[in-house]
């Protein structure tokens, strides 16, 4: 996860031929030859660090190069090199915009449809309505979802607070949707889609910068475009896509940072006389790296994480281990010679300053509604708790609202612990990543002539919302992990274990909670890494550096072949995932698996 030895990528983003692995330099002496357990892993595709001699400039491990097109292409293309530099600057950009706006029309399109409160929007959408009308969560009478579809206008804002289990980040965002656009289907569902349009931009500058290529960038954003859980979920008013949203512009804001700090490093060490860059262990151990706002921005977005669910947290954790790597990483590229001491002398108090007080005076902010209410029983739930039970504490010199708030948390920790309750579409964690239970969140059988129903058919038909993953990039997804992992473990590359380290703060903590009452689509959180893995997969399938043009055409056709099954397997259950009505036939043939239905 922290090796920084690998150059950068090929023209096509394909992981770096460097990689492929070499012997010591032979006039290695007996000391330097590699252990047993080291030739053992070689049989792995373990790849030993290379000589000194064999290393590439300081400056250039340290910031990679972007990948450019050859000049054939451009040659091809009838564009001279002056052009080609000003077409790649544009494309960096073009590029992820043309997918997001792909991607916005598929979110945007028919998105008040169904006009019905889906799934748990029956929670959220009339929790961020009382949140953004009045600070706090109200309690909202069973029966009322029909009156607000018929007539929102004329349904009253109850007086009593409710009890809410998540944070009021979520809420606030679905909220202002509903503030712009009414307290209807499209208003609740606005904001997550336009989160979810964005998050597709965002995924294709990250991929960009993590591969140091705009194709295989926007690749990833394409395939978190056409993946059927993103869709759903950016098309739901629920707080996990905001999560997700949060979780990712973190990550991206982790990236730029390491990329800025890099080069402070580089523009620091000395230059010799053929113009390279050699490393240095004073500079690189002593070295301050200033001012780090895109650190910074990372802990703001971690505490709108955090504010939003508190699986956030876990992710904050993920993410500050993450970036004290890459920090030592760093300076042992730059030449320290203790990276990891370097870094804790100078990295790691601010490092720990600019996320972990940052994220938790977020979530404090976000609850500034709640905080704000009366503490006399007409407040937000439990705000008067410390005014009525904890007058004469020990803990007394604690504002009367944080001790509340500290009650209602403790209270909400219990229930998130002892959530055990079966549901039908309850899934666990094991059988995510294979799509083994996804989560219906609407399902009618019009009759003949009705809702869509052809009037011309027989029987009725079938209309759902079915958050499933686009099943041949998740099971691609599967094997792109493990080529992920074997790339970290194996390569030590760096890039990999970005994305290790992000799935798996999205997927590992739900393995402790087997007992708990879980759900398909909290995996949503972790798809954009899902897609970076296969992308990159999908890069070494290109070919790496020096590869003939035999080998990179059948690559080319191979990747093609792979992405367009994919997008054809989106389009393929598209009407399950926007709840059109087709033939009952129809609907049965798009459940693959029998744990599907």
């Amino acid at each position: 996860m922290t090796s920084t030895a690998t150059p950068p990528p090929s023209p096509a983003g394909a992981p770096p031929a460097s990689s492929a692995g070499s012997d010591p330099d032979p006039g290695s002496g007996p000391a330097d030859r590699p252990s047993a357990w080291l030739r053992r892993l070689r049989g792995f595709g373990y790849v030993p660090p290379t000589g000194a001699a064999e290393r590439s400039d300081v400056a250039t491990r340290l910031v990679p190069p972007y990948a450019r097109p050859s000049v054939q292409l451009w040659a091809t293309l009838g564009i001279s090199p002056a052009a080609a530099v000003i077409w790649q600057r544009v494309l960096a950009w073009a590029g992820p915009v043309l997918v997001a706006l792909v991607a916005g029309a598929l979110r945007f399109a028919h998105l008040g449809t169904p006009k019905a409160v889906i799934f748990d929007e029956t929670y959220y959408a009339k929790d961020a309505w009382a949140t953004i009308q009045q600070g706090y969560e109200a309690s909202w009478p069973k029966e009322i979802d029909k009156s607000i579809l018929a007539n929102p206008d004329g349904v009253a804002l109850p007086l009593d607070p409710g009890y809410v289990v998540h944070p009021p980040v979520g809420k606030w965002v679905i909220g202002l949707g509903e503030w712009m656009f009414g307290f209807d289907p499209f208003g609740w569902r606005f904001m997550t889609a336009l989160l979810g349009t964005l998050s597709v931009l965002m995924l294709c500058r990250i991929g960009r910068r993590l591969f140091r290529s705009t194709f295989l960038g926007c690749l990833a954003g394409l395939l978190m475009a056409v993946d059927g859980l993103h869709l759903v979920m950016s098309r739901t008013a629920l707080l996990d896509l905001v999560l997700m949203f949060f979780v990712l512009a973190a990550f991206g804001s982790l990236l730029i940072d390491r990329d800025r700090t890099r080069a402070r490093l580089a523009a620091a060490l000395p230059v010799d006389e053929e113009g390279r860059t050699r490393p240095d262990a004073r500079i690189a151990e002593t070295l301050k790296l200033g001012w780090r706002p895109y650190r910074i921005l990372a802990g703001i977005c971690l505490g709108l994480a955090f504010g939003t669910k508190w699986n956030g947290l876990i992710v904050l954790a993920f993410f500050g281990v993450l970036t004290v790597m890459w920090d030592a990483a760093s300076r042992r590229t730059a030449g320290a010679g203790t990276p990891y001491k370097a870094m804790v002398r100078r990295d790691g108090l601010p490092g720990f300053l600019s996320i972990v007080p940052v994220a938790i005076s977020v979530y404090l902010a976000s609850w500034l509604g709640w905080i704000l209410s009366p503490d006399n029983g007409k407040g937000g739930y439990f705000r008067d708790w410390a005014a009525k039970n904890d007058q004469h504490s020990s803990w007394s010199f604690v504002p009367e609202w944080l001790r509340s708030l500290w009650h209602y948390e403790t209270e909400v920790y219990k229930f998130h612990v002892g959530l055990t309750s079966g549901h039908t579409y309850e899934s666990n964690p094991w059988s995510w990543l294979i799509l083994g239970r996804p989560v219906s969140f609407f399902y009618e059988s019009p009759a003949p002539g009705t809702d869509g129903c052809p009037a011309s058919e027989s029987a009725k038909c079938a209309r759902e919302v079915l958050a499933l993953g686009t099943p041949l990039l998740w099971w691609t997804g599967c094997f792109a992990l493990l080529y992920v992992l074997w790339r970290w473990f194996f390569r030590r590359d760096w890039r990999a274990g970005a994305i290790a380290c992000a799935l798996g703060a999205g997927l590992l903590p739900w393995f402790n909670y087997q007992e708990r009452t879980i759900f398909f689509f909290y995996a949503v959180v972790f798809i954009p890494y899902l897609c970076l893995a296969v992308a990159m997969l999908i890069g070494a399938l290109l070919g790496p550096a020096g590869s003939s043009e035999r080998r990179r055409a059948l690559g080319a056709v191979g990747a093609g072949v792979l992405v367009l099954l994919i997008v054809w397997n989106f389009i393929y259950f598209w009407p399950i995932y926007t709840g059109e009505s087709i033939p009952m036939d129809s609907w049965r043939n798009r459940m693959w698996l029998d744990t599907w239905v």
